[in-house]
């Protein structure tokens, strides 16, 4: 992708502009109903970055967007979070007359010295590789949207001295639900995420018995990459419905085949520190004992 092909929009009364919308009546936060936009080629043509945090809820939407690594198809009650300088692609039909929804824009300045300036990137959902479409209820919608309308009617009358810390106060009550949502999502969706703890231990065992173990230790990254999640993503998942991370499940598995090896083979400690994926036995050394509260060699020694 060239610098060219990509698009940066720096203000929210620059988005207004390029999308045909009036003057936000605030220029560092702005809710735009999806209804008012007018469709230009540019839109689809182009990649975008913004200089701002977008939360957007999306109904009846025709099409997809490219965040990261990720191809997110729309849908009823569709919702997705995107932080500042992430490129993002569009593929959207604008022509369809039912499409409904919303977005809230929020200039990181707006948040200045407010707690949720840095609260706000503990909430995964935000970086493109953390955050997979949230797919909300139509009571789940509805808080959302009362929240929103909430902030947004206190952006547009008269400022005062308390506007901006309740608009924040509200702000963080709308993550924080989105975060309950996807916390739903993870449970709700059982088949799914067993069917992707099933794929994650096949990947974990080929990994550690096959070629891949003297290619160095696995990364959430490549786990992530194979299971075509984003890796945050994965790990919210995993975390949720097994109270461990991506990293922890490769730790966990890591051990177990450690144990297998200093059992019921002659291998020596550095041949199964190589063959496990570590560049120095010192470390597999360090890493065993933290998590078995015994060395390589007393393990071994208690089989013998």
């Amino acid at each position: 992708m060239t610098k060219s092909s990509i698009q940066r929009i720096k203000s929210i009364s620059e988005f207004h502009r390029s999308r045909g919308l009036p003057k936000p009546v605030h220029p560092l936060i702005s809710l735009i109903d999806y209804r008012q936009i007018k469709a230009t080629t540019d839109i689809t043509t182009f990649s975008w970055v913004y200089d701002f945090y977008l939360i957007s809820l999306k109904k009846n939407m025709e099409g997809k967007i490219r965040y990261g690594q990720q191809n997110y198809d729309f849908d009823e009650g569709t919702m997705f979070f995107i932080a500042p300088s992430q490129v993002i692609k569009i593929e959207i039909n604008h022509d369809n007359p039912d499409r409904s929804g919303w977005m809230l824009l929020i200039h990181p300045d707006f948040l200045w010295n407010t707690p949720v300036a840095k609260s706000i990137r503990n909430y995964t959902y935000f970086n493109y590789s953390t955050s997979e479409a949230l797919f909300v209820s139509q009571q789940e919608e509805d808080i959302l949207s009362g929240i929103v309308d909430q902030i947004i009617l206190e952006s547009e009358k008269n400022m005062d001295q308390f506007s901006q810390p309740i608009i924040i106060s509200q702000l963080e009550v709308l993550l924080n639900y989105a975060d309950r949502f996807y916390h739903r999502q993870f449970l709700t969706r059982r088949v799914a995420n067993h069917q992707v703890l099933e794929k994650l231990e096949s990947l974990l065992e080929d990994y550690f018995n096959g070629s891949n173990s003297r290619k160095g230790l696995p990364t959430v990254n490549y786990f992530a990459e194979q299971l075509n999640l984003s890796p945050d993503y994965l790990s919210s998942l995993l975390r949720v419905t097994t109270g461990l991370t991506t990293q922890q499940h490769i730790h966990e598995k890591l051990i177990a085949i450690a144990k297998e090896k200093l059992s019921l083979t002659t291998l020596s400690i550095s041949e199964i520190a190589y063959e496990l994926g570590f560049e120095h036995p010192q470390s597999f050394s360090k890493l065993f004992k933290t998590k078995t509260n015994q060395s390589p060699l007393e393990f071994r020694a208690s089989y013998g």
